[in-house]
């Protein structure tokens, strides 16, 4: 799911032009700089018709809020800023961070196989929530950024000792918040969502499209 063969890649292009992205993207003369390295991510924006210029942030993803979707907010700016800073062009910036918060407490990635273990514990036979936030900024400034957030709630089923320990072996876990993927082999322990499936892989994109209509349009009033 992760990866797109050169022609689905097309006829998912095709798909998005027909649906009107080739023409909203044709009302600004900016290269899409998606400030993150998640193929996922891409993946999901390529689904919808927009091939982004990759330049992950730099900055150090450190959460100083019990509140999670403050934390995806904040953190979606400084990634927006951090890669801004770095750019010598004009260009539109979207960038993204996303949390699981479960038991009152906010998962990032896990560093190592026992934490996604931990991690796997604290969601299986429960329900947990999928913060992911983003903001859309112009590089050399010229509006104000925008910055949402949307939320998702994962049911799991329960899970046994041997489940959770088989799973958390695996590389699957190693780059996913709450250390689990929604769209891999975590599938089987999914019971149901409320809510946008896109944002627990990484990024509402029904969500994005709609915010990148608005902020292309008040930038082009605005010049």
């Amino acid at each position: 799911m992760e990866r797109q063969t050169s022609e689905e890649a097309k006829k998912s292009n095709a798909t998005a032009e027909a649906c009107g992205m080739a023409e909203m993207k044709k009302k600004q003369d900016l290269p899409i700089v998606l400030a993150s390295q998640s193929p996922r991510r891409r993946a999901l924006l390529r689904q919808v018709g927009i091939d982004p210029v990759v330049m992950p942030s730099t900055i150090d993803e450190g959460i100083e809020t019990t509140d999670p979707e403050e934390a995806v907010k904040t953190l979606s700016r400084q990634k927006a800023e951090n890669v801004a800073d770095q750019l010598n062009a004009r260009a539109l910036i979207i960038a993204a961070d996303t949390v699981v918060a479960a038991e009152g407490k906010i998962l990032g990635k896990p560093k190592n196989h026992e934490e996604a273990a931990e991690m796997i514990c604290m969601i299986e036979g429960k329900t947990h929530q999928v913060y992911t936030g983003v903001t859309l900024m112009l590089s050399e400034g010229g509006r104000t950024p925008v910055t949402f957030a949307e939320k998702t709630d994962v049911h799991v089923y329960p899970m046994t000792a041997d489940e959770i320990a088989a799973y958390a072996s695996t590389d699957e876990p190693m780059d996913k918040a709450g250390g689990y993927a929604i769209q891999g082999a975590f599938s089987a322990y999914i019971r149901g969502i409320d809510g946008d499936y896109t944002n627990v892989v990484g990024l509402p994109v029904g969500a994005l499209y709609q915010a990148l209509k608005a902020f292309i349009s008040k930038a082009e009033k605005e010049v």
